[in-house]
């Protein structure tokens, strides 16, 4: 089978390439999928080179999430059967023709979405759902700013913040980016992420400032955010995309009256696994239902692999990429 297998951990993604490799056997407890649509993370990118967190034993398989059917079952699994249309993931192995993992791993893939954005969607939807949901408990009316808001996770926000019946303000880097997303989701406004957009989100919430803010930037961001920020407030820290990871003084959120609140959804899944649970079958039946639609940028074949990595790099993707096994 074709996979995209990380032999080494070297920079500028040297050490992995395409390989031919056996198709794995399943054991207890797991399944075989054949994969139609991985999507690429960063995580992904930052695995080949040894970068992230997460350093799996070498050689191993790139892919975090995917789409595909059932083509076999391990010992002891119930449930599944070969030609079950399935989503799932994994902490690597999803850019091959064949992954398995363990059956836990599998939800039903929504009818109403394809191959492609069933792969682009589990991953970034989860993250929006326990940010707004779970850390900012947003209600109805509320207004809701959204950093990188052109990216997998900033744009899944906008429209789950939509969704959610939210005031959103979306803010992207180029005007390239603003256009696509007012095309897709048409949220309340779409600001540029430059410098002084702390006065414009003033004006657009009637000088009162933004009552939730999801940022994946931070660095002067994150700085300015707290600026714009409504009395009671919650301002999300999802990541660290500019490089720089922000400060803020005590004497801020006490003064303005607002939260810092982190927001992991993996880890937030596995401290609490029973509203783990809840949070993927809640993004799970927005999708069923329509009310949430996932957005791709391209689909690439699995040789183009080192192209989808550079779009991501280049910061030009407006939703997500897929790779085609």
């Amino acid at each position: 089978m074709r996979a995209l297998q990380v032999r080494e951990f070297l920079s500028d993604h040297a050490g992995a390439a395409l390989a031919d490799l056996p198709v794995p056997a399943p054991g207890a407890g797991e399944v075989r999928v054949r994969v139609r649509a991985a999507a690429v993370n960063f995580p992904d990118l930052l695995m080949t080179g040894g970068s992230y967190q997460l350093k799996p034993d070498l050689p191993f398989v790139s892919g975090l999430e995917f789409s595909g059917e059932v083509d076999a079952v391990g010992e002891g699994v119930e449930g599944w059967k070969a030609g079950d249309a399935v989503i799932g993931g994994n902490r690597f192995g999803a850019m091959a023709e064949y992954t398995v993992v363990p059956a836990a791993n599998l939800r039903r893939k929504p009818e109403r979405l394809n191959w492609d954005e069933a792969a682009a969607y589990p991953v970034a939807y989860l993250t929006a759902w326990v940010a707004l949901v779970r850390c900012a408990r947003v209600e109805p009316g509320e207004w809701v700013l959204v950093h990188g808001a052109a990216g997998g996770v900033g744009l899944a926000t906008v429209d789950l913040a939509e969704a959610l019946g939210t005031r959103v303000i979306a803010a992207a880097s180029s005007a390239e980016k603003r256009k696509a997303i007012v095309g897709l989701y048409a949220p309340d406004a779409v600001i540029s992420a430059g410098p002084g957009f702390r006065e414009e989100v003033k004006a657009l919430t009637g000088g009162k400032g933004a009552d939730v803010i999801f940022d994946p930037v931070g660095g002067d961001v994150f700085d300015e955010s707290t600026r714009c920020i409504a009395f009671g407030g919650r301002l999300l820290v999802v990541g660290f995309a500019s490089g720089r990871i922000p400060e803020v003084s005590a004497n801020m959120p006490l003064i303005k009256g607002f939260s810092v609140v982190g927001v992991r959804a993996g880890e937030y899944g596995r401290r609490c696994p029973g509203r783990g649970a809840e949070n993927v079958a809640a993004i799970d039946a927005l999708a069923a239902a329509g009310k949430i639609r996932p957005h791709v940028h391209t689909a690439l074949d699995l040789a183009d692999w080192r192209e989808g990595f550079a779009m991501l790099e280049r910061r030009e993707v407006v939703g997500k990429v897929v790779l085609k096994p």
